[in-house]
């Protein structure tokens, strides 16, 4: 069993949520990164993602474009996160995910990425410009490394789709839970429910949902429909706009302030 699975186990046996906390690798630099991810962890974030800046982000919004932006420009890379993962490991276990685009690791070489992130403790992998029907190379390799491939379902996915992400997702699914960008307004929150009430009559994998969580009570209303809550947009801007020397405090806090929002009345 995973970090990942282990941790969904033991949340469900204690009928809590999961908050997954997205960040910026390399955003201002990876030596924040580090600080920033125990920062999250001790602030109750259930699984960390950890998103590899790419120059052309077609799912993000402008906050973590402009994240992006700046971690290419400090000289992030895919190899130097990995690299910061494995430092991160020796502080903490939370889980974490890597959310790349395809691009990066096949850049990298499937085999060797799937190789070497497991070395350095990544426990899962988000690719969002992947699809279950095109993932035939890289997911029996991530598979046999023991890397959970976590696959995304939208508003607009089908049955068929369904299914197939709910045979093929490992850790957790990810249901994007509006159609458009990160950053932007969740509204229809009927819908997520509808949508999740699917999802569930394909598997027992655990549902998480991401896209437009800004707040606590975002995260509240979320944490009552899904076994996840995904907020990223929010804790990007929150790196952004703070100053350097506050951030790591600010971040806690309003990580501390999310989680006790998921947790039950």
């Amino acid at each position: 069993m995973s970090r990942i699975q282990e941790t969904f186990r033991c949340l469900a046996d204690k009928q809590e949520k999961a908050l997954i906390a997205y960040i910026m690798a390399g955003d201002p630099s990876l030596e924040d990164t580090e600080v920033y991810v125990r920062q999250l962890a001790d602030a109750g974030a259930d699984v960390i993602e950890l998103g590899v800046p790419f120059s052309d982000p077609i799912a993000d919004g402008p906050v973590i474009q402009q994240a992006a932006e700046r971690a290419l420009r400090a000289g992030t890379s895919l190899k130097k996160i990995l690299a910061t993962v494995r430092s991160i490991r020796t502080k903490t276990q939370v889980p974490l995910v890597l959310m790349a685009y395809y691009n990066s690791i096949f850049r990298y070489g499937e085999a060797a990425f799937c190789r070497d992130a497991v070395a350095a403790g990544v426990d899962g992998l988000i690719v969002p410009d992947m699809p279950p029907d095109e993932a035939g190379t890289i997911h029996p390799l991530a598979e046999a490394a023991g890397l959970d491939v976590i696959f995304l379902l939208a508003p607009t996915s089908p049955s068929k789709r369904q299914r197939r992400v709910a045979r093929l997702s490992r850790g957790f699914i990810y249901y994007v839970s509006l159609t458009g960008i990160t950053g932007a307004k969740l509204t229809d929150k009927a819908d997520v429910e509808k949508k999740v009430r699917e999802i569930r009559r394909y598997t027992k994998t655990p549902v998480a949902v991401g896209f437009g969580i800004a707040t606590p009570d975002d995260a509240r209303q979320v944490a009552r429909i899904a076994d996840g809550v995904i907020v990223g947009s929010a804790l990007v801007k929150v790196i952004a706009e703070g100053d350097h020397g506050t951030v790591a405090g600010r971040l806690n806090a309003f990580t501390r302030s999310l989680k006790t929002a998921t947790l039950p009345a």
